[in-house]
């Protein structure tokens, strides 16, 4: 019966540690810290990834402190964008992104590059930005094609994947529609170097604190490092944590992770698309049936729709219409839930909030 119980609390205690229940953060900067980073291959849905665990932020509130180098986006784990606290940005690169330049070499060959073309770009970027410049992509692909490198068939994109990994530039604030980029040596201040030891140790605390329980497999998962360096981190700090036996795994949580209690179970939330909840783990069917997952990443290709979780469990997914006078939102429920449209409906209403709009018209329907 405890062991029951402890496994059906896996989620609430998740969602409290993650800040979508319990304390919100006053500062929109203080997310990315406190949960290490945050994936941000869609970035407005990053945005509200950041907006649902803050007290009162908006879209405008949060893309001003990305103006403000407050938070940094970039390729930092698993060859994937996410946003960062800059105190933390060098280190990831440095030991996280490098892993995945070392596995990049059939790439490189597939696209014709080596790295003296890499060097060439390099000089023909840093031209461009130096002196706190930014450039948008378009037009950095249109310079780097003006200068004889040809960027199509990804091309041009890997180049400055493998650059923002390589600590030379990251993603700057955007312009309209458009990511920019910037020199990150001019972006982000110098930063005290760490070892590797002292990172995973990092790493694994961060995690830990804001994603825990969590096992070492799933802290493994998130940073894109092997399970002995998993290991490596849990162990530097096993005595700020707190272990316990589920279903027979270990898992993990730190010590110091805010304190749940039973009346902060949640109820309706709208989670962005590839949100920590969901994507933070390895081994999701504490919180997503094997049934729905299909619905949730449809083809199995990455891509994480926006979910609806009531009371812990992915329950459904939303679409949202951002029209001149407000938002229209569709919500695909997995099973009927008539008693739960009104809290769904009020979620969304928070949503709108965060995005400056009122919620124009809402339906509902079953995913087939």
């Amino acid at each position: 019966m405890i062991e029951s119980m402890r496994e059906s609390n896996i989620p609430f205690r998740r969602m409290h540690n993650l800040h979508i229940t319990g304390a919100r953060m006053e500062q929109s900067e203080h997310v990315a810290q406190q949960l290490g980073a945050l994936q941000a291959q869609d970035y407005h849905q990053a945005l509200w990834a950041i907006g649902i665990r803050t007290q009162s932020a908006t879209t405008a509130d949060i893309e001003q402190i990305i103006e403000n180098r407050k938070i940094v986006l970039t390729w930092a784990m698993r060859g994937t964008i996410h946003f960062v606290h800059p105190e933390n940005i060098r280190w990831m690169l440095k030991h996280l992104a490098s892993r995945m330049l070392a596995q990049d070499g059939r790439r490189l060959q597939q696209l014709e590059l080596n790295l003296e073309i890499i060097e060439r770009c390099k000089r023909i970027i840093y031209d461009a930005l130096q002196g706190n410049k930014r450039i948008s992509r378009p037009n950095l692909m249109q310079l780097l094609e003006e200068n004889g490198f040809h960027t199509k068939n990804q091309r041009g994109y890997h180049l400055l994947w493998y650059l923002a990994q390589s600590s030379f530039i990251c993603l700057g604030p955007r312009e309209g529609k458009q990511q920019t980029f910037v020199l990150l040596d001019e972006w982000v201040p110098a930063a005290k170097e760490i070892s590797r030891v002292e990172a995973l140790a990092v790493l694994a605390e961060k995690y830990l604190a804001s994603h825990g329980p969590a096992t070492v497999q799933d802290l493994a998962w998130w940073a894109g490092i092997t399970l002995s360096d998993a290991r490596q981190g849990i162990e530097a700090i096993r005595s700020r944590l707190v272990s316990e036996k589920i279903s027979g795994q270990e898992y993990w949580t730190a010590d110091n992770a805010p304190v749940y209690a039973v009346n902060e179970e949640p109820a309706v939330y709208l989670l962005p698309g590839f949100d920590e909840y969901l994507l933070g783990y390895k081994n999701r069917s504490a919180i997503l049936s094997a049934a729905h997952a299909r619905h949730v990443i449809p083809g199995n290709n990455g891509v994480f729709m926006p979910t609806i979780v009531i009371d812990g469990q992915v329950s459904g997914i939303w679409k949202r219409t951002v029209k001149t006078k407000g938002i229209d939102i569709e919500f695909n429920l997995f099973a009927s839930l008539k008693d739960r449209e009104e809290s769904i409906i009020e979620a969304a209403g928070r949503y709108c909030g965060f995005m400056g709009l009122p919620l124009a018209e809402t339906s509902f329907q079953l995913v087939q």
